[in-house]
């Protein structure tokens, strides 16, 4: 795995937008929310994202992949190195935290997006 394909997997989410900040991590957003935090130029590469209470659980138990320092309690996990998870997990995992973060958002900037539905 690779930042580049964490990217492709996000630019195929509609209304995807991506940003660098902190200075050095590239985080990929919806209606202004982000949904993905990288940091490719770590080594390795790192990468953070929301998930469910039962998938925060299930992650947090596996080596590698803890609760995010700063958003941990809203949910986010911490991937140590982005290749301990596989990239079907990847594309789930992705898929998973764009729809949590969409669903947030009010129906109508859901609507200017192009998200038709966020279940």
């Amino acid at each position: 795995m690779n930042i580049e394909e964490l990217q492709t997997i996000c630019q195929q989410l509609p209304g995807t937008t991506e940003d660098i900040k902190w200075d050095y991590h590239l985080c990929f957003n919806v209606g202004g929310k982000m949904y993905l935090i990288t940091s490719p130029d770590e080594a390795p590469p790192s990468a953070s994202f929301t998930t469910t209470p039962e998938g925060f659980e299930e992650l947090t138990a596996r080596a590698g992949i803890n609760a995010q320092k700063h958003l941990g309690r809203y949910g986010w996990v911490q991937v140590d190195d982005i290749n301990l998870l596989t990239l079907a997990q990847w594309q789930h995992y992705i898929r998973e935290s764009y729809l949590r973060v969409a669903s947030k958002l009010s129906l109508k900037l859901r609507k200017q997006l192009g998200i038709v539905a966020t279940s």
